[in-house]
């Protein structure tokens, strides 16, 4: 039995978020939500989360999860604005105290920023297991582009975050702080060892040259044996250095200030000031 999943692309980022829904009932999970995000004007938008609440309201969805791959560094969180509307306990990582510890000293958030991932319902570790309905989710622990990646094996379809692209795109950057293409190696290995007909849902997509369309589904068998960057018989050795030399060519995304802060908060923005408003750092020389 596997899970109904619809997908949502969102266009100013190539963020895909889903709806996973249990085929027998009325529950189901949200993965990776948007946040619309105007870093010009400093201005927020729900109307990419509005499309996943709409639909769950339409379709009279029970959501349980709000569930969260990793802390991005390319689009905010709308976990906290959809759980206001429809509900669902937001999950992330266990080791997302290690990017608060990280990013705390980077924004100077000082000691009133908790560390501890209480901002979060749920922090996962590696072999926890949840459930949307009678379908069951199993919780892999695969850091690499961040210490506190998962990747969400939800009956037959893995939802893998940043981790892997599809097969004609690679895979995730690794120069963030934390991040280490040693341990995304070791980390895809893990996805891979699942069975080859498991569908794969990543996180992003940028159309590979030659491509006309995006897409987001794929399978581990196609992902052994198409990935350009890590298929079946790349040595680690290899993947190192195409993933280190790659990566020292890559700008940062153009989100990541504003991301990282609220992202790192569960989707909350930082502490409003005694006149109620609400400020986003920008560290100098530090990114």
């Amino acid at each position: 039995m596997g899970p109904d999943i619809t997908a949502f692309f969102d266009d100013a980022t190539n963020t895909i978020s889903y709806i996973v829904r249990d085929p027998n009932g009325s529950s189901c999970a949200i993965i990776d939500s948007v946040l619309d995000f105007d870093f010009a004007s400093g201005r927020t938008d729900t109307r990419s989360a509005d499309k996943l609440v709409n639909f769950v309201r339409d379709n009279n969805l029970d959501v349980q999860w709000l569930l969260e791959s990793h802390v991005h560094a390319d689009h905010l969180s709308a976990a906290p604005y959809i759980q206001m509307k429809v509900g669902g306990k937001i999950g992330i990582g266990s080791r997302i105290t290690d990017v608060q510890e990280t990013f705390g000293k980077i924004f100077n958030e000082g000691t009133e920023f908790q560390r501890d991932g209480s901002q979060f319902d749920e922090l996962f570790v590696e072999g926890d297991t949840f459930h949307i309905g009678q379908l069951r989710g199993d919780v892999l622990h695969t850091p690499g582009h961040t210490p506190a990646c998962m990747t969400y094996v939800i009956e037959d379809a893995a939802f893998v975050g940043d981790t892997l692209f599809m097969p004609d795109f690679g895979t995730a950057r690794c120069d963030f702080p934390g991040g280490s293409s040693e341990k995304l190696f070791s980390s895809i290995q893990k996805i891979l060892a699942l069975p080859d007909a498991t569908r794969i849902f990543v996180g992003h997509d940028y159309k590979a040259p030659g491509r006309e369309n995006y897409a987001w589904e794929t399978t581990v068998g196609e992902q052994k044996n198409k990935n350009i960057h890590i298929k079946v018989g790349k040595s680690i050795d290899e993947f190192v250095k195409l993933r280190d030399e790659r990566d020292a060519t890559l700008s940062m995304p153009k989100l990541i200030v504003p991301s990282l802060q609220v992202n790192m908060r569960a989707g909350n923005m930082p502490k409003p000031d005694e006149q109620g408003d609400v400020f986003i750092k920008v560290p100098i020389n530090k990114m």
